[in-house]
């Protein structure tokens, strides 16, 4: 698996080179947005790992370019950043991140956090396509989603969120245990997190995103409306 590294300090970028290489991940690297751009073009990776803060692009406009721009939209991608301020994770998230880990973060937890995202973008044992009764087709086996006839590009998280939600038939999921369903359990995220992803998964639904309800102090249902 191909990974790559985009961070213009260059002794992180080493840094963290040398973990993945030493975990059997292969890396390429770039300094600055453009050149990650550049880079991204041609494809072959299996994730992206950001960093905000990067000369000539922004990592934000990076991962932008990425999700509306580029070949490969679902690539997986990680924000890893020194902005700790809950705006900063929000806009990533908002605009695509499948997660974000603030600077200074443990090498460990790092590759554990790569593993992760790329493993649940690989996903394939969740058996069959589901359809609705109004329109929104998933696809475990492609991460096709389909709404109305429409091709919808979802992050892998988002994907598997909605998916979670729709098999449930209706049953409400506390953020708890959406959380455990696509990430595992004890894994570092916050409900405010899951609200955000949400919040995006009904704006790209259009009219469809009315479907997710919110269940005030719980958590969240799929219930398309009759008619």
């Amino acid at each position: 698996m191909k990974i790559l590294v985009v961070e213009d300090d260059k002794d992180i970028s080493t840094l963290i080179t040398f973990h993945m290489k030493a975990n059997g991940f292969e890396v390429d690297t770039a300094f600055t947005g453009l050149e990650a751009v550049h880079k991204l073009s041609g494809g072959g990776y299996s994730l992206a790992l950001l960093d905000i803060l990067l000369p000539e692009l922004s990592g934000i406009d990076v991962l932008r370019y990425i999700r509306t721009e580029s070949r490969t939209p679902e690539l997986p991608v990680i924000v890893a950043s020194a902005l700790s301020e809950e705006a900063e994770i929000i806009t990533a998230l908002e605009s695509g991140a499948d997660d974000y880990i603030i600077k200074p973060f443990s090498p460990k937890i790092l590759v554990a956090r790569v593993r992760s995202v790329i493993r649940r973008s690989e996903h394939r044992t969740i058996s069959g396509a589901v359809r609705t009764e109004k329109g929104i087709f998933l696809d475990p086996g492609t991460r096709k989603c389909i709404v109305q006839d429409e091709n919808v590009t979802l992050t892998a998280t988002e994907f598997d969120m909605l998916l979670a939600l729709i098999r449930e038939g209706g049953r409400v999921l506390s953020r708890s245990e959406i959380i455990e369903k696509i990430k595992g359990n004890d894994y570092p995220v916050t409900e405010r997190a899951i609200d955000v992803q949400i919040a995006s998964i009904r704006k790209k639904l259009g009219k469809m995103g009315s479907a997710i309800k919110t269940v005030w102090g719980i958590g969240y249902r799929y219930a398309e409306e009759e008619g």
